[in-house]
């Protein structure tokens, strides 16, 4: 049998794009309409919100914690989180997780090392693309990386916050997106990380300067392999 996979789930437009494509890629490696067993758990975005506003990195990580929990009792045999602001708690969840955790940008950094890429972009909310989180990552695998300006961080984060999680599509913010996505190939870069698991529902290969690699569907797949390994 598929191991079972818990999702520890932020916001509701990036856990329902991972989910979805957990369930509908699965019958590729498990036979029609299968796929691995999955639970979610999501508390209210707000909690993690007020957290990530007053910096309180403790205070996002216990809320993990606490979902992790939750999925360990429910059954899961390893964890994934499709947010990857959050992902910078990590390292103060995992000495007290019930369970494994696979790492978004540790499975992006690996598909940019496959498909040849050098130099990434790092698109996603303030907090993320102010972080270390990917630079880590990237860097650890022999890539460069580089960050838009700050006054684009800004306008993408209130995109993403404002818009994205609230499930709203603007075609101006498909437009601001792409200038960055531009910026970023002007400054070198061959690739670009999706890195707000919202950006993909207005960003793809077809709309992008630059090829794409986005976090979501990455991560979804990188739990799929895992899961099934064990069938």
């Amino acid at each position: 049998m598929p191991q079972h996979i818990g999702i520890v789930a932020c916001s509701a437009e990036g856990a329902a794009l991972c989910y979805r494509t957990i369930c509908s890629e699965g019958a590729a490696l498990l036979g029609a309409h299968a796929h691995p067993e999955v639970t979610m758990h999501t508390p209210s975005l707000s909690h993690y919100v007020q957290c990530l506003d007053r910096g309180d990195w403790a205070g996002v990580a216990e809320l993990m914690l606490a979902s992790a929990h939750k999925l360990a009792a429910a059954g899961a045999d390893f964890l994934i989180c499709p947010d990857n602001t959050i992902h910078q708690a990590l390292p103060l969840v995992l000495p007290r997780s019930p369970l494994h955790w696979l790492h978004i940008a540790e499975v992006v950094a690996e598909q940019a090392v496959q498909r040849g890429f050098a130099c990434v972009g790092i698109t996603g909310t303030r907090w993320l693309v102010d972080s270390e989180v990917y630079p880590q990552a990237l860097t650890a695998r022999g890539l460069r990386w580089q960050r838009p300006p700050v006054d684009e961080r800004v306008e993408i984060n209130r995109i993403i916050m404002d818009e994205l999680v609230c499930g709203v599509i603007r075609p101006e913010g498909v437009r601001y997106f792409q200038r960055v996505i531009e910026g970023l190939k002007a400054q070198g870069c061959d690739a670009v990380v999706l890195g707000c698991t919202e950006i993909p529902l207005i960003i793809d290969d077809s709309n992008s300067a630059l090829p794409t690699l986005d976090s979501t569907r990455l991560l979804a797949r990188a739990a799929l392999q895992r899961a099934c390994a064990a069938a």
